[in-house]
């Protein structure tokens, strides 16, 4: 027997799908596809596991050492070090990407570059979503474009604050989704993710945008905090690859053709 769906529900549903749009539209953008990877639940879990440790371990730096700024500033912090993040991959990234390609022997290199359309699909959208922004909210373009539609300025100006909401709550989710899943750099092969990751770690540490630790905590705690990311990345990074390796015969080697 079908339910059937409350009439005074129905608007509400419509409403919240309509608001978590660019969030769907992200993950969907943003999430490896899967077709050219090999599932491994127990890398997965570790993932999660060292994210679940980092976040508590942050929490415990925070309520056990005094704070010297505000939380709108530490989380305004924690943004700008994502965003620093993702400015590295996008500049790092293809190049790692390309070398990768142009090291591997004709048969796989076709390949390759056929695969390519994801990773440039969230780049795209990425930069589009970034430009949206910068078009309508720059010197009030977006006012000065509802001023040109005459008597439709109020229709305009809601098209343009639904525009910049839209593209906000995108390009946030989208930074956050590049970085988790590298700019889905796992749809070309399966070794590039954690080969990213591990130099991504790295060069994150020299472009933070803190130059001062947000918590007053002992020097020996904040260089645990500084350097424990980019080192456990690269020992997880490693794990992954050498279990690529002995689970599923993948190496780097092999993914060049060689």
């Amino acid at each position: 027997m079908r339910t059937r769906t409350r009439p005074d529900l129905a608007p509400r549903r419509r409403g919240t799908a309509l608001l978590a749009l660019p969030i769907t539209l992200a993950i969907r953008i943003f999430r490896p596809s899967g077709r050219n990877q090999v599932a491994d639940r127990a890398v997965e879990f570790v993932h999660l596991l060292r994210s679940g440790i980092g976040l508590a371990a942050t929490c415990w730096l925070i309520w056990s050492y005094p704070v010297r700024e505000s939380a709108a500033s530490l989380v305004a912090e924690r943004l700008s070090d994502t965003f620093a993040t993702a400015g590295v991959l996008l500049v790092a990234g293809p190049l790692v990407v390309m070398g990768f390609i142009a090291s591997s022997r004709p048969p796989v290199r076709t390949v390759y570059w056929r695969r390519l359309g994801g990773p440039i699909g969230g780049v795209v959208s990425l930069f589009a979503s970034a430009l949206t922004l910068w078009l309508l909210l720059k010197d009030d373009g977006g006012i000065r474009l509802t001023q040109m539609l005459g008597p439709l300025q109020f229709v305009g100006l809601i098209a343009v604050l639904a525009a910049v909401l839209f593209a906000t709550v995108f390009g946030l989710t989208a930074v956050v989704l590049s970085v988790h899943y590298v700019f889905r750099t796992g749809d070309i092969h399966q070794v590039l993710p954690p080969a990213l990751s591990s130099l991504l770690a790295w060069l994150t540490l020299l472009v933070q945008t803190s130059d001062e630790g947000a918590v007053a905590a002992p020097a020996g705690v904040q260089l645990l905090f500084l350097y424990g990311a980019p080192l456990s990345i690269t020992l997880l990074s490693g794990w992954e690859l050498q279990r690529l390796h002995a689970r599923f015969g993948v190496t780097v080697r092999r993914a060049l053709g060689r």
